[in-house]
């Protein structure tokens, strides 16, 4: 019998979406086994590393978890006899826990809450490379430095050895094969990593370093003692080079295979691994147009593809003879981690990475929507259930997804969140706007001083395309989005006239309050997509959805984290008072314990359950 869109039942409870797919974060080859980091919602969303014989190896308390940069990364690593090393969430030391024993730290205590935090660490032949970030320090000062794996640094900081530091930004150390040279990228600071990134190689035990001429450098990678290989976008797509080396000068770099598609992504994380070499001298690498292909280079510059089920935000985790560890999503998977052997094709999943059925969750249509600045990219997920359908006539509701960053990508992920929605009868259009990665610098640097303007054009243009097709009810769209993207939802109903209804999760509302909030890592972020200060400051009030509050005129749904430090809960306050003196129907959810994205299963539960309600609120039907 025909069904009214979003009454449809469905099997997917918010309970079940909070407890789907694993969230990876890294794995390696150890041993004979398979070990990965891995969030775990029930237990607060602390990261627990796991190995393919199916042992928890760090149990609770613990969590692997860093906080450099705030968005941290690389917390975790381990020798080929076991030996996990990784940073603790609470207190941000390095610690070092044989198999079967106890963690013990390598690193001093600190000042509670400001470091010194560590992230991006990297065993080279036992040694142990790591960024420290000190935000004791006035300027906060930065290092790579070499942790001693023996615990003789634990209560001496003096015997942690510095090789680099500054208050500059450090990423992707890699020691030499002979331990003579480390090879790093580095940012001012200035400008985003994605925007300007030096390549640098200095002699350890000198003061002294190279630059490599670079337009921001990625993951630089030793093959022998003699060659550096590195990602960069000098053609306006990030993609391989090699550089060969005398001590720390370098020869002319060599592109590797050029194509046009992205090797790379914005820095925002530590640790991300979007190539690996393997011994035979081919490379394994993630090429991103859209969504992700993985392939394989020979020494002569030819690839082919790999036959792999992820396509999403992949990641080249690490390689063992022609095997290779891949983490991330697909169109037609859950998010998973496979072990894949390059030369058979043999695929074996790890964990997660199951199909998804068809019927309830099909794979996303990737469409390009004309806009004022140019091609829009979205991908589309249509309400799908096989027990019901739709009265004739019946247009869908849509929720548009509008992502964070804002220099990020959706790249058409199959995902138990989606299905949360499209198998109610609620569509989801999933929008890369104009500033997003996976589509080359051009489109990414078509946001520059345009924050506020062309990402929401573009949403903007993607709901009226959609519509227009006749693939949405225009007069049920909504619009979501998390912290850059809530930034857009707001902005987007202040433009009304598209939006039946907007869900900001810990969004951006004012721009001077994030000026002055802002950490390190984004404090000159905003310069390059609005302004600089003092000179912009008009411009920022014009654009700041807070200033035209009183332009919005649909409900809003407000979701924040208590310890939020990258869009405290001040931005979102400040926009429910402006609603609550309108009388504009809202909601304001503040959730105790959870920071700049929601890791508890009780707050994704919570968040999933009241999204639903509230759209049912919005477009007519039952919750």
């Amino acid at each position: 019998m025909p069904q009214p869109y979003g009454t449809w039942p469905s099997p997917f409870s918010a309970s079940s979406i909070a407890a789907s797919a694993p969230r990876i974060d890294g794995a390696r080859f150890v041993g004979d086994e398979i070990w990965w980091g891995e969030s775990v919602p029930a237990e607060g969303g602390r990261v627990t590393v796991r190995s393919s014989s199916g042992e928890v190896l760090l149990p609770a308390p613990w969590s692997a978890r860093s906080r450099v940069h705030e968005y941290g990364g690389g917390a975790w690593t381990a020798d080929a006899d076991g030996t996990l090393y990784f940073i603790d969430g609470q207190d941000q030391r390095v610690h070092r826990m044989p198999r079967g024993g106890d963690p013990t730290p390598l690193t001093p205590a600190g000042a509670a809450g400001r470091g010194p935090n560590h992230g991006g660490l990297r065993l080279h032949n036992g040694r142990l490379l790591a960024i420290r970030e000190d935000l004791a320090a006035v300027p906060h000062r930065r290092a790579i430095v070499e942790i001693p794996t023996d615990g003789s640094a634990a209560d001496d900081g003096s015997a942690v050895h510095v090789h680099i530091q500054g208050t500059a930004f450090f990423a992707h150390p890699a020691l030499s094969p002979d331990a003579t040279r480390i090879a790093w990228v580095e940012w001012s600071g200035r400008r985003m990593p994605w925007q300007t990134a030096w390549l640098r190689v200095t002699t350890v035990g000198d003061d002294s370093f190279a630059s490599i001429r670079t337009r921001a450098a990625l993951q630089p990678e030793w093959v022998g003692d003699a060659e550096l290989l590195y990602a960069d976008d000098p053609s306006g797509r990030w993609g391989l080079h090699r550089l060969r080396l005398d001590g720390i000068q370098a020869s002319d770099p060599e592109p590797i295979a050029p194509a046009d598609a992205d090797t790379g992504y914005g820095l925002w994380v530590l640790g991300n691994r979007w190539y690996q070499p393997l011994a035979d001298g081919r490379i394994v690498a993630v090429r991103t147009n859209g969504s992700d292909e993985v392939v394989v280079i020979d020494g002569d510059g030819t690839t082919r593809a790999l036959d792999v089920p992820a396509t999403a935000h992949v990641s080249v985790d690490d390689v063992a003879g022609s095997r290779v560890l891949l983490s991330g999503g697909g169109s037609a998977v859950n998010a998973g981690l496979w072990c894949v052997d390059v030369d058979s094709g043999e695929v074996t999943r790890v964990r997660g990475g199951g199909p998804t059925d068809a019927d309830w969750m099909p794979p996303a249509t990737q469409l390009t929507i004309d806009g004022a600045h140019g091609p829009v990219h979205a991908f589309d997920y249509a309400p799908a259930n096989p027990l019901v359908s739709a009265p004739d006539g019946e247009l869908p509701p849509y929720i548009v997804f509008v992502h964070g960053g804002p220099t990020a990508h959706v790249a058409g992920a199959a995902s138990a969140a989606i299905a949360f929605y499209t198998s109610r009868g609620i569509g989801v259009l999933d929008v890369n706007y104009g500033g997003s990665t996976g589509y080359g610098r051009d489109y990414r640097e078509r946001l520059d001083g345009q924050w506020g303007v062309v990402d929401v054009d573009d949403v903007l243009a993607a709901a009226r395309g959609l519509a227009e097709s006749g693939r949405a009810d225009p007069s049920r769209i909504a619009i979501r989005g998390s912290s850059a993207g809530g930034w857009t939802v707001l902005s987007a109903l202040v433009r009304g006239g598209v939006f039946a209804a907007g869900i900001s999760r810990y969004g951006v509302t004012d721009l001077r309050m994030l000026a002055q909030d802002s950490h390190d890592f984004e404090r000159h972020y905003i310069d390059g997509l609005v302004g600089p200060l003092p000179e912009s400051e008009q411009i920022y009030i014009d654009r700041s959805p807070l200033t035209h509050a009183d332009r919005i005129d649909v409900p809003v749904l407000l979701l924040q984290g208590a310890d939020d430090l990258v869009v405290p809960p001040s931005q979102s306050e400040a926009i429910r008072d402006a609603l609550a003196a309108r009388g504009i129907a809202h909601e304001y959810v503040l959730y105790p314990g959870e920071g700049h994205g929601f890791r508890r299963a009780e707050t994704i539960v919570d968040a999933l359950e009241r999204e639903l309600a509230f759209l049912g609120r919005a477009f007519g039907f039952a919750d």
